[in-house]
């Protein structure tokens, strides 16, 4: 949940528990995706009610889990490159599944649901096509399928700055419809690996790689029949098909 502190001079200071640099004096030429800073609350309660692990604070589980949460929602939710505190900016490039890597303008420019679910495969075998979406139409087909938010944690860190890698696991709940599908009301989740370059001195954070199936992910928002009663075509649930994937054991 998101909370507030009360200074000495009696002024409330809003707080994310989970992310930085959202409140406060630095953030005040921020500019927002939807004109002001995001609220958390609701995919807070579905992480603490979901989470596999609760990381005590100052553990080094805790800070990876905090920069990744700051990193993402900055990516998200913040318009302009020059307001992301936790990024290098020239020396930023995110990569999915060993694909050549983006600038951070490019990934918002596209949005990161559409990076994330980046594909290779012939556009009739596509489950999801981000070439047909816009950076706020991606956001708005997820955020649809998922009312209660999209929660992230880290399962596992395996090796600290400068490059960290972990593991993670992305899910929520298929409360709403996604492409024509009805919604399943079930748990919808993916789990993946990651690796970040950060700059020791400054711990921002330059190269950004991801490994995962997002089959994982796609899969599951298809189960549903289609609302209009049709039969589903059939096309791919995996939006990758890297070979890396298999041999992870994720």
């Amino acid at each position: 949940m998101a909370s507030s502190d009360v200074t000495e001079t009696g002024v409330v200071v809003q707080n994310d528990p989970y992310r930085s640099f959202i409140y406060g004096e630095g953030e005040k030429d921020t500019v927002w995706r939807n004109g002001a800073p995001p609220n958390y609350e609701v995919v807070n309660k579905l992480f603490e009610e979901g989470r596999t692990n609760v990381w005590a604070p100052g553990t080094t589980e805790e800070k990876v889990q905090r920069m990744l949460k700051t990193w993402e929602m900055e990516l998200t939710q913040k318009v302009r490159p020059q307001d992301n505190k936790t990024t290098d900016l020239e020396a930023f490039r995110h990569s999915v599944n060993g694909r050549p890597g983006k600038t951070l303008q490019e990934v918002i420019q596209i949005g990161g649901y559409n990076q994330f679910l980046e594909t290779s495969l012939p556009e009739d075998l596509r489950a999801y096509d981000p070439s047909h979406y816009t950076a706020a139409e991606s956001q708005n087909v997820f955020l649809n399928a998922f009312p209660r938010g999209f929660a992230i944690e880290v399962l596992e860190v395996y090796s600290g700055p400068p490059k960290v890698a972990f593991k993670f696991r992305h899910w929520s709940f298929m409360d709403g419809p996604f492409q024509g599908h009805a919604p399943t009301g079930e748990l919808v989740q993916l789990i993946g690996i990651s690796i970040f370059t950060v700059d020791e001195s400054t711990m921002k954070i330059g190269k950004v790689e991801f490994f995962y199936d997002p089959g994982e992910l796609i899969g599951d928002l298809l189960k549903g029949p289609l609302l209009d009663g049709s039969e589903a075509p059939k096309v791919s649930g995996s939006a990758s098909g890297c070979p890396v994937i298999s041999k992870l054991h994720i």
